[in-house]
């Protein structure tokens, strides 16, 4: 009412309905709004009510709170997840920095004393097509072998080692300096290695030879699906080849090595069939050609020497012994232990009652009985028997035994050794007992 009084005495015939145009206008207009209390005061000439300057002052506190609150979240989770990063960016540097720092000591401590080649596992990758299953050529208890070609067109065997504690890396380390230090043509020779770590694949080592494209002895004599009937001269070449590997390993290189794991999986042969001893993850330095104690006995049952397997007795005897095995499995095409009947029987028990009832020719094996000449035949029988034998004085040293076997030297008379706990005195002895 005031306001239309106003404008009635302002304009005394009748045109109010303009100023309210205006009045309204300039409320409106305004930057802070008609509701804004000075708005209503000053341009109106109105009060405004307590009620809604609250309201309005409640709203604008709600939200600036809602809106701090909203931003102090986001900081926080900001944070948190900066934090997260960083860490996880440092373990990861972390590791990467001890990966870095395991192939680097390989290197520092195997590559300087050594003449092996240092091979990039991307190398090895392409030479195996990414280690595909076809090129798998072999597996055992602690690696697998693939076949591969460099870029050259050279074939080689990559060896990757599967045991990857402190024992792994030290036969690793092991073989690489061992190999690398000889040359001998029955001696498989060393290409190179790899040692390669990161946080996928983690820690990896690979060791690179000439590829045999004939496999391993024990391919030859026993897998069906490889299996050749190997010549008597075959036969006789692969005996001496692996006596003149070893009569090198323990008297053409000083100290003498002791290789400690020689079998027939680990004798290689080439495409001319010519046998080369390979796998020096176990091979062991003399100590001046003295014998000595170890605790950590290696190698495989049925190849190892008596007095190493229960003593742990280390000598070039050891290696003797487990080459007598291996002659006579080469003569008779039989594995080392029988597992036909329920009584375990060694190669050597039985080549021994064979022996000594004048049954020789019985451990020669089919192909071959007809073949060779008997008494040069039974000459490596009698060989291997004797290099076999559970005495270790009875034994003859690998220059000596390589003698006999080239027919220098007369082989003396068998000794006696003690029987076979599978002899029938000893089952008889035993029902007795009870």
């Amino acid at each position: 009412m005031m306001v239309d009084s106003q404008l009635t005495s302002l304009d005394p015939n009748g045109t109010k309905c303009f100023y309210f145009t205006c009045l309204y206008a300039a409320g409106i207009v305004n930057e802070y709004g008609p509701k804004n209390a000075s708005t209503a005061s000053c341009i109106l000439g109105l009060p405004l009510s307590a009620s809604a300057t609250t309201d309005k002052s409640s709203n604008h506190l709600s939200r600036n709170m809602i809106i701090g609150l909203s931003g102090a979240l986001v900081g926080v989770l900001l944070a948190v997840g900066v934090i997260i990063l960083y860490r996880k960016r440092r373990k990861k540097d972390t590791q990467q920095a001890l990966h870095e720092e395991y192939v680097s000591s390989f290197r520092a401590s195997v590559l300087p004393n050594t003449g092996a080649k240092w091979f990039h596992v991307s190398e090895l990758e392409r030479a195996t097509n990414r280690f595909c299953q076809r090129n798998l050529i072999g597996q055992g208890a602690h690696g697998v072998v693939y076949r591969g070609a460099l870029a050259d067109g050279t074939l080689v065997a990559v060896k990757q080692l599967l045991d990857l504690d402190s024992e792994g890396d030290e036969d690793f380390c092991n073989e690489v300096e061992i190999i690398s230090k000889i040359r001998h043509r029955n001696l498989l020779s060393l290409r190179g290695c790899c040692v390669t770590s990161d946080n996928l694949e983690g820690k990896r080592r690979f060791l690179v030879y000439d590829f045999m494209s004939n496999g391993s002895l024990g391919d030859q004599l026993y897998e069906q699906s490889r299996k050749q009937l190997m010549t008597w001269p075959q036969r006789k070449s692969i005996i001496l080849d692996v006596a003149k590997g070893l009569a090198y390993l323990h008297y053409g290189i000083k100290p003498a090595i002791y290789h400690r794991d020689i079998k027939a999986n680990n004798i290689l042969l080439d495409s001319e069939m010519k046998a080369r001893v390979a796998d020096f993850g176990l091979a062991k330095q003399s100590n001046e050609g003295e014998s000595h104690l170890t605790t950590r006995v290696a190698g495989t049952h049925g190849y190892l020497a008596p007095e190493y397997a229960l003593y742990g007795q280390l000598t070039e005897k050891s290696d003797v012994y487990s080459f007598g095995v291996v002659i006579l499995e080469i003569m008779s095409g039989r594995k080392v232990l029988d597992t036909s009947n329920s009584a375990v029987l060694l190669i050597t028990d039985w080549a021994w009652m064979l022996a000594k009832s004048g049954k020789v020719e019985e451990i020669f094996d089919e192909g071959i009985r007809k073949e060779g000449p008997k008494p040069v035949m039974e000459r490596f029988v009698l060989v291997g028997m004797l290099c076999a034998h559970v005495m270790v004085a009875f034994r003859p040293t690998i220059d000596v035994a390589l003698k006999m076997l080239e027919g220098d030297i007369e082989i003396p008379r068998l000794p006696d050794r003690p029987l076979p706990l599978s002899h029938e005195s000893f089952r008889s002895s035993l029902h007795w007992s009870f």
